[in-house]
């Protein structure tokens, strides 16, 4: 059976399309799944990149299509009032939940609940009525404000960004990345022992120089 390191963030459309899919995507496949709270923001910062909200005519993009996925799907999703939002205090909620054999790791309840929380009902994700609400209904066995919590967080964050992740949603199986919604059919590919995964254009794409690089 195949571990799945399942790095997410609240804030993310796509990372709650791809939890809602998960289970359908890979049904049939023998595998577990750690769901792993991080801060997108804190991968962004390490890479030196924007967010596909804080670009204007990507924003608008982003929202179209993550729209038209779930519908497509048949997922319910709806933007919520505000978007980009601060997701610090989701984060921690969540892990304010975990277990304590896996503290940096938040059941699939926890997730589901917080997910649909932001992309159901289209309401202020961070509102701090709906937020004492979530947490009365999801009773944290820590303190989601205590040092503890803010620091598995930051440990969550940087053992990503050791992976290699980017962005999110992303998978990590023996320690090979897969990036967003649409890496889920590779996803199961690779779970299904799919030869390709060991052949020249899994492992060639390391010896491709780079031809230019953009000043900043």
């Amino acid at each position: 059976m195949k571990h799945i390191t399942f790095y997410l963030d609240f804030i993310s459309p796509y990372a709650h399309l791809a939890f809602e899919a998960l289970p359908e995507a890979l049904m049939g496949v023998s595998y577990r799944v750690s769901h792993v709270p991080v801060l997108f923001a804190g991968l962004l910062k390490h890479h030196g990149q924007l967010g596909p909200a804080e670009i204007a005519s990507k924003r608008e993009w982003t929202y179209r299509q993550v729209l038209w996925l779930a519908h497509s799907r048949g997922i319910a999703l709806e933007m919520p009032a505000s978007h980009p939002f601060n997701p610090l205090a989701l984060l921690r909620l969540a892990l304010a939940c975990s277990p304590e054999a896996t503290p940096g790791a938040p059941n699939r309840y926890v997730c589901e609940t917080i997910f649909r929380h932001v992309w159901r009902g289209g309401a202020e994700a961070i509102d701090a009525p709906r937020l004492e609400a979530l947490a009365t209904q999801l009773r944290p066995k820590q303190a989601p404000v205590s040092d503890a919590v803010k620091a598995q967080l930051k440990k969550n964050t940087e053992a990503a960004i050791a992976h290699g992740v980017f962005g999110v949603p992303t998978f990590v199986v023996d320690d090979r990345l897969f990036w967003g919604l649409d890496a889920l059919p590779m996803l199961r590919a690779y779970l299904l022992g799919n030869p390709w995964f060991d052949g020249p254009d899994w492992k060639g794409v390391d010896a491709v120089s780079s031809g230019t690089v953009r000043l900043r």
